[in-house]
């Protein structure tokens, strides 16, 4: 993240900032920043490219197990072992940006990217595919941060309005795309690999990122970089792998003891995180997490909200994949075809909430989408019951629609909402510990999937209607959770201030700017 943000003082808050600012105008102003628009075509290339990446492998992931003969943790760690990773390197990957250099790192993870995309694409096993994929991840944390913090130097104040519409297109569209080109992929079965061109795909992107990156991007640094804190990222990472392990693989091994020892063990840890971040605090104010953001009621509440959606979402998805394509025997095609009215109405919903909704509504527009969301699943179970085996893709189409604005109202506005009343030196750290925990939530909802969704099912080998069933019942679930957010909501403040009598109302514009990974789709 763009450390300058994170930082106490007066004197250490304004002036990097502005260093920075002078050396974004100066920038703007000479002769080969005329390149600026290729840069950004390539930093919002790579971005597109890990968001597709995150949204494309839910659909192929029935063709992996059939591949495979992969277990049902193994699924899990598919897509958890990414989210994971990523959510561990968000913070740790802004500051190295911050640190050694924005191109610096971007190259570095773009290149990293397009390898772990090459050993997903070969893999021969179960575990290699989860252990490259798990790679890929922490290459996409060095990556993405330094997307919007090149764009934040590279670009003078009056065009960024322009450059961060033109990313939210970027951000929709990848979310839209993701599932059609890896049913597309899967589906046209090209060279007869199956579904390994949706990694394959990412090779000659890669290559021509880091080449034109090389030659396009230009180099910045944080002028005072705060110092890494590798010990929090180890406790943070370790208390919540030791919370999904168990979770994932406790099913196919009878729960033993050490997964409920594990399990019981993790907030101890989490415990010892918050420990030595107060230590770090008080020896040289680098921590990894500002906790004296949670003093803030609204942030400690958007932070609840982010964790709990990224746990509902994350058990949606992959469940919902599964239903389609073991349960009622669809094709890849189908089933990303079907998703089609979602994708449309959390675009829609989205643009409408942020625009028109929140600022005349303020936190009941967010809390009306978790309502929306929960009316869209109760008419899921609905159909799915009274249909069977026999529904339809057309007849999914109304919950689905119902969700996706439900969901739209909810993923656009929150990080704005939640970063409204956060002191403007810590909105840097604010905004990337948001997005941090809704990939640690999406992690954690992946790990609950083998007790809401396999553990329901007596043999996950056997297709059909005990995969219909078991998706019903992961359903309630994830409506228990929305009806949890809707109540954590009130903690968000009840309108959103507008940016024009916000203290440091430009202060605050440059870190959002130079946060990392604002990413507001979540896993699909």
């Amino acid at each position: 993240m763009s450390t300058e943000t994170s930082q106490t003082s007066p004197e250490r808050k304004n002036g990097p900032v502005q260093e920075e600012r002078n050396t974004a105008a100066e920038a703007a102003t000479a002769p080969a920043d005329r390149r600026r628009w290729l840069a950004l075509a390539i930093v919002m290339t790579a971005a597109f490219m890990d968001l597709v990446d995150v949204t494309i492998v839910n659909i192929a992931i029935p063709s992996m197990r059939q591949d495979f003969g992969a277990s049902t943790s193994a699924i899990q760690w598919i897509t958890a072992g990414y989210a994971l990773a990523f959510a561990a390197g968000l913070i740790t990957g802004g500051r190295l940006g911050d640190i050694y250099g924005r191109k610096r790192l971007f190259l570095v993870g773009i290149a990293g990217f397009t390898a772990a995309s090459l050993l997903c694409g070969i893999a021969a096993n179960p575990s290699m595919l989860v252990a490259s994929r798990i790679l890929q991840g922490g290459m996409a944390a060095m990556m993405v941060p330094q997307v919007l913090a090149i764009i934040h130097v590279t670009f003078p104040p009056h065009e960024r309005g322009k450059v961060f519409g033109m990313f939210g297109a970027i951000v929709g569209l990848g979310a839209v795309s993701g599932p059609m080109l890896g049913a597309l992929l899967t589906e046209w079965n090209l060279f007869g690999l199956e579904w390994r061109p949706i990694f394959l795909i990412n090779l000659p992107v890669g290559i021509a990122g880091v080449l034109l990156g090389r030659k396009f991007i230009t180099e910045s640094k944080a002028p005072k970089a705060l110092r890494l804190d590798l010990v929090g990222v180890v406790l943070a990472t370790l208390a919540l792998v030791m919370l999904i392990f168990p979770l994932t693989h406790g099913r196919e091994n009878d729960w033993p003891v050490w997964g409920f020892v594990c399990m019981i063990a993790s907030p101890f840890v989490f415990a010892a995180f918050i420990a030595y971040e107060r230590h770090k605090i008080r020896k040289d104010g680098s921590p990894l997490v500002e906790l004296s953001l949670f003093k803030v009621k609204s942030f400690a509440g958007g932070i609840a909200v982010q964790l709990t959606f990224g746990i509902a979402t994350g058990i949606f998805f992959l469940v919902w994949t599964l239903y389609m394509q073991m349960g009622l025997g669809w094709s890849a095609l189908r089933a990303g075809t079907t998703g089609i009215p979602f994708s449309i109405a959390v675009s829609a919903a989205a643009g409408l909430s942020v625009q028109k909704l929140v600022p005349r509504f303020g936190r009941k527009v967010l809390q009306a989408g978790a309502l929306t969301m929960a009316a869209g699943l109760l008419l899921y179970i609905w159909e799915s019951d009274h249909y069977g085996m026999t529904i339809a893709s057309w007849q999914m189409a109304a919950p689905l629609i119902v969700m996706g604005l439900g969901m739209g109202l909810i993923v656009a506005p929150l990080t704005d909402t939640v970063l409204s009343q956060v002191p403007r030196e810590h909105a840097g750290s604010a905004s990337g510990l948001i997005n941090t925990t809704g990939q640690m939530g999406n992690a954690l909802g992946l790990g609950l999937t083998s007790v809401v969704f396999f553990g329901t099912i007596d043999d996950d080998l056997v297709f059909g209607p005990p995969y219909v069933e078991a998706f019903r019942s992961a359903l309630w679930w994830v409506v228990a959770v929305l009806v949890v957010i809707f109540a954590v909501m009130f903690m968000l403040p009840r309108k959103q201030v507008p940016m024009s009598e916000r203290e440091g109302a430009e202060g605050i514009t440059d870190a959002a700017d130079a946060a990392d990974a604002p990413e507001k789709v979540p896993a699909g």
